[in-house]
């Protein structure tokens, strides 16, 4: 076997991002019609966005002129990250506040902060219930009968770990003062990707497990 690693060739895709899961009438339509004409396919990203897979080079700038014509935002490298969201109170009975509303100010706040490093993600759950796996996400924000709980240092992957509770019992303006610090921290630290587990047992660390 040859020792030397082949790097594996993609097929390209493109990638919509949706904020809050919620993906408006007209993209929906134009990502249908681009479907059809162009033989795509459609796939339901766990971060809730959009991806259109097998595009063709030759087709590639003409899918994403017509998206952007329809007020498409597409992924790239730098974007502030859409947070993951459930439900929230609108639509379950255990959830306890507007997930969607949170989702929108944090972005409302934070998307015009470039550049950020990859690999930093942000997920808010309604209840203790957790359906938008924040525990397992850099930044997790869950909703609790006595207030907010602050989660941070989780993730996936093929090690999975829980986050670090920073935070219990706040309320949402407290929570924002947490994300501002954890936002300053990371963009604060070398490197081009970094997940805040690798930033839990930094000396400068600004918080203690609660």
């Amino acid at each position: 076997m040859n020792g030397n690693k082949v790097k594996k060739e993609l097929k390209k895709s493109i990638t919509i991002l949706v904020p809050a899961g919620l993906v408006l009438a007209d993209i929906f339509d134009k990502v249908n019609e681009l479907a059809k004409k162009y033989e795509l396919a459609v796939y339901l990203s766990t971060a809730q966005n959009i991806r259109i897979l097998n595009v063709q080079d030759e087709n590639e700038e003409a899918i994403k002129a017509e998206l952007q014509k329809v007020g498409a935002e597409l992924k790239g490298p730098g974007k502030f990250p859409l947070p993951r969201v459930c439900v929230g109170e609108s639509y379950c009975k255990l959830g306890l506040v507007d997930t969607m509303a949170l989702s929108d100010r944090i972005l409302a706040k934070y998307k015009s902060r470039e550049p950020v490093k990859p690999k930093f993600k942000i997920a808010i759950a309604g209840c203790p219930a957790s359906c938008s796996n924040v525990l397992t996400t850099d930044i997790g924000i869950k909703a609790t009968k006595s207030g907010y709980e602050v989660y941070v240092g989780g993730k996936g992957g093929a090690s999975p770990k829980v986050g670090l509770r920073i935070a219990k019992g706040v309320d949402e303006e407290r929570v924002f003062e947490i994300i501002d610090q954890l936002i300053d921290f990371h963009a604060g630290k070398p490197g081009t990707k970094m997940r805040m587990a690798k930033l839990l047992s930094d000396p400068d660390f600004p918080f203690a497990e609660v």
